[in-house]
């Protein structure tokens, strides 16, 4: 007992010692900063902006930790309140900055600004009578947002009329569905669409795979589209984790450099479905609550991954008030997933997330004794390739030559064919309007080539000179047909966007889903019960 008791006195006093040392340290480095702020606002040469100066300090600080840890001025705290609170909201309408104007690029269904008949392509002039010309995108979304059923007047130029209208907006609470499209692929195979882990995300998904079901008893599995989803709240995840997996089952545990501030996160509710085939796409932008979902089907062996290896991001965020009315939102704890594995990036680049080689990775065990690891995401049982853009339809893409023309196609357009059966037939119309809009990029070809040219810069050898000359010739010649050679991926972009005019956030998903090789997979996956239950044994 004596022994014991001795083992524990020197544990408490070493553990004092640490934290004395911490403590010093602290004490020590405030006191260093003190000093050289002192040191610069009385002896530097220009005049300093304490302001500044100190926000300078503080955000070097603060992104020498992680990107989801932010410091926010009163200022910036006004906005962050307002998009934080469900009070607050606007006229339903993605924004984006084109050629110097601030561009409605996509009403929502149903939203005020489609209410009140704001259409993609129309410019934002006037807000409440201020003129919005060299405000920044947020500055512009802080001025739309406001009280739901309060007015607000905006001025708006169509991209065919020069002359403005006014235009009086009703803002609304609104509300974008977390679901928005639910149906079959393969036949028989349900596919749902989950944008964001919004409230309700979990009620959502079940109510579509009851839908399902009903619509088609014989239904053969259900597809859960998780790609492109950046995560939102957790026990909107635990949530669809219960309807496929048990009751009181472990969901994800939260850790903290406090014990006594770890949480544990079960199921609460019967499952739905525990033998229904479920496949689950991911992909490098899935995140989050997306890769709670995920790891936890796959560490419980209760559905296949399919798509690219997620984003990695396991860590919890919180927001503490600051003097001031100041706010620091940062990381206080990390997610773990039944198998004990946390999917959180340990290295940063950027901002975003080092792709961690696999062989670095540290191995955990699924609930049939599949390996998985950590460090960096979840993987998928079946990697599939990405289809990267052609750099000439990027180009397009970028700078809205898709996004105007199509302005131009819809106009007096009242409907087009159905998604299933709506074909563009008109590029060499296309081909006409990217030429006078002096459309213009750099190929890949003459990036490469610039680098040589650069090298040689000061060579005399004329072979070397001659071949360059040939090789720029030659790249002139090429880019002059990569218009037509991107043909089909640019027709696809372009049905898309005149598609989403017409049908929506619902009608763009359903015509994406044509030619999916990720959805391919999970038909032929989910078809083939032998294979399926093969990915999912030891």
């Amino acid at each position: 007992m004596a022994v014991i008791l001795t083992i524990v006195m020197v544990a408490g006093i070493a553990a004092v010692n640490v934290n004395k040392d911490k403590l010093f340290e602290i004490s020590k480095n405030l006191e260093i900063f003190v000093s050289v702020y002192k040191e610069l606002n009385t002896n530097f040469a220009d005049e300093l902006d304490p302001g500044t100066l100190m926000r300078t300090a503080i955000d070097a600080m603060t992104k020498s930790l992680d990107p989801y840890t932010n410091y926010f001025s009163e200022s910036q705290g006004e906005s962050y309140w307002i998009n934080d609170d469900e009070k607050y909201q606007g006229i339903g309408a993605r924004l984006d900055n084109i050629n110097g104007n601030t561009t409605i690029v996509e009403p929502m269904e149903n939203g005020p600004s489609h209410k009140a008949g704001l259409k993609a392509g129309d410019i934002i002039t006037t807000i409440g009578g201020t003129d919005v010309k060299g405000k920044s995108l947020e500055e512009i979304n802080l001025m739309l947002r406001g009280i739901p059923g309060s007015d607000i007047l905006i001025g708006i130029k169509r991209f065919d009329n020069q002359q403005a209208e006014v235009k009086k907006i009703t803002r609304g609470e609104v509300s974008v569905s977390n679901v928005p499209y639910s149906g079959f692929v393969g036949g028989d195979v349900g596919y749902i669409s989950l944008t964001t882990f919004t409230q309700m995300a979990g009620s959502n998904i079940q109510k579509a795979l009851k839908d399902l079901k009903d619509d088609n008893p014989n239904i053969a599995g259900v597809i859960l589209d998780l790609r492109h989803n950046g995560g939102g709240l957790l026990h909107e995840a635990v949530n669809i984790c219960n309807i496929f997996i048990p009751k009181d089952e472990i969901v994800v545990t939260t850790k903290s450099k406090i014990k006594e501030k770890d949480q544990t996160f079960k199921t609460t509710s019967n499952p739905v479905d525990l033998e229904i085939p479920v496949a689950i796409l991911i992909d490098g932008r899935s995140a989050s609550a997306s890769e709670i979902v995920s790891g936890v089907i796959q560490d419980v062996d209760r559905g296949v991954l399919i798509g690219q290896r997620s984003f990695g991001k396991g860590l919890v965020q919180n927001t503490k008030d600051l003097p001031y009315n100041a706010r620091l939102k940062l990381t206080t704890s990390k997610y773990y997933i039944p198998s004990g594995r946390c999917i959180q990036g340990v290295e940063y680049e950027n901002g975003v997330p080092k792709d961690i080689p696999d062989n670095q990775r540290t191995k955990f065990k699924t609930k049939n004794g599949r390996i998985v690891l950590d460090g960096g995401g979840v993987s998928p049982d079946i990697k599939t390739e990405i289809k990267e853009l052609l750099p000439i339809t990027q180009a397009l893409l970028d700078q809205y030559i898709i996004f105007e023309y199509v302005n131009q196609y819809v106009k007096g357009k009242d409907s087009i064919a159905p998604v299933d059966k709506f074909v563009f037939t008109q590029f060499d119309d296309f081909v006409k309007f990217v030429r006078n809009k002096k459309f213009t990029y750099t190929s890949e070809g003459e990036k490469a080539l610039l680098e040589a040219k650069n090298a040689f810069d000061k060579t005399k050898d004329a072979q070397i000179v001659d071949d360059i000359k040939k090789l720029e010739s030659k790249i002139n010649q090429t880019k002059s047909n990569e218009l037509i050679n991107a043909k089909d991926q640019i027709t696809y972009e372009i049905e898309k966007e005149i598609i989403t005019r017409y049908y929506w956030q619902k009608g763009k998903i359903q015509y994406t889903l044509r030619d999916d090789i990720n959805i391919n997979e999970a038909v032929s996956v989910i078809k083939d019960t032998k294979r399926y239950k093969k990915i999912l044994s030891r």
